[in-house]
């Protein structure tokens, strides 16, 4: 039998890398057209600024396999666009059953979750803070401070990410800005859609169908 190869990575707090992984993207302000709430606030500063990195992320990959585990390491840019803090797309599983980890080893900033009606959750993240995202919610990241907020995290790799959910209600319910005093809060998206019964529903029956469960 071939057995799965151990492997250990560096973690470079300066550069905010996992060394030697097999995977990175990076997302640049350019491509966040749409995601914040200040459409001339975010044409401004992407005329100037467009190609500066918002996140940058590596991870490895061992296989998609149920079972199995893909681990990297997140590093958020600071930044405003408007009042609002600079932030990741964010995402549910598209199978909604799984569950994510992050552990946070430099900056600051918070994991902005929400349920697929609504529920919302928000915890904040600094150095060692261990957060744990459960099943079926959508989560974002935020970068609340002036450096670098770099979070290493791990899930299932059969996960899968479902960014439409997002877009679909218009963003979050809420949004992460200033507080005008040095720190921050959170305020409710006027633009938000919330989700129907029957689309809360069709979630949840997409979980079950990925587990063999006949809702």
């Amino acid at each position: 039998m071939q057995w799965p190869e151990p492997r250990s990575f560096d973690v470079n707090l300066e550069t905010g890398l996992m060394e030697g992984t097999g995977t990175r993207y990076q997302k640049r302000l350019a491509d966040l057209d749409g995601l914040y709430a200040d459409a001339a606030a975010f044409s401004a500063l992407a005329s100037s600024r467009g190609n500066d990195i918002v996140y940058d992320v590596t991870d490895h990959r061992p296989s998609d396999q149920p079972g199995d585990l893909i681990t990297g390491v997140t590093r958020m840019s600071p930044g405003k666009v408007g009042n609002e803090y600079f932030m990741t797309r964010g995402h549910i599983h598209a199978n909604i059953d799984r569950p994510e980890l992050y552990f946070g080893l430099k900056g600051r900033g918070l994991m902005l979750m929400e349920s697929p009606d609504g529920e919302t959750r928000i915890v904040e993240i600094r150095a060692n803070t261990v957060c744990y995202v459960p099943p079926r919610w959508i989560h974002r990241s935020v970068n609340l401070g002036a450096d670098d907020f770099v979070m290493l995290f791990c899930y299932p790799a059969d996960s899968g990410q479902d960014y439409a959910i997002i877009e679909k209600s218009n963003g979050m319910r809420l949004r992460v800005v200033g507080d005008g005093k040095g720190g921050w809060r959170s305020e409710p998206n006027p633009a938000y859609r919330e989700r129907s019964n029957v689309e809360v529903d069709e979630l949840i029956a997409r979980a079950s169908k990925s587990e063999g469960v006949t809702p």
